[in-house]
């Protein structure tokens, strides 16, 4: 059973403006494209007590051409995931300025 956003996360994300995105976003939350501002902030607000689709999220995207995956934070879980998920594409994790030329080489492939 999902559990219902509090209150205060969705008065959090109420005070940050959002505008429709350049690039199609796939949530984790539906593991679809989500286009509209407000869907953006409503899938971030749920991401934090629904269940996260990452798999069908990544084989989504897979499915419609993605090769190349960034994964932007801290750590490697979910780019050694995106291996897996994924056959054939290639992921590589931003968290350092030391992998910014890593990333830029696998964006430019």
């Amino acid at each position: 059973k999902a559990l219902t956003p509090s209150p205060a996360m969705r008065a959090a994300f109420a005070s940050v403006a959002f505008g429709a995105p350049a690039v199609p976003v796939v949530s984790n939350v539906e593991a679809g494209p989500v286009s509209a501002a407000d869907a953006l902030r409503d899938g971030l607000v749920r991401q934090v007590t629904a269940t996260v689709r990452w798999r069908e999220s990544v084989a989504r995207m897979a499915g419609e051409g993605v090769r190349a995956f960034v994964e932007v934070g801290t750590g490697r879980v979910l780019t050694g995931l995106v291996k897996r998920i994924a056959d054939g594409a290639a992921a590589a994790p931003f968290g350092q300025p030391a992998d910014l030329d890593p990333v830029r080489s696998l964006l430019a492939s």
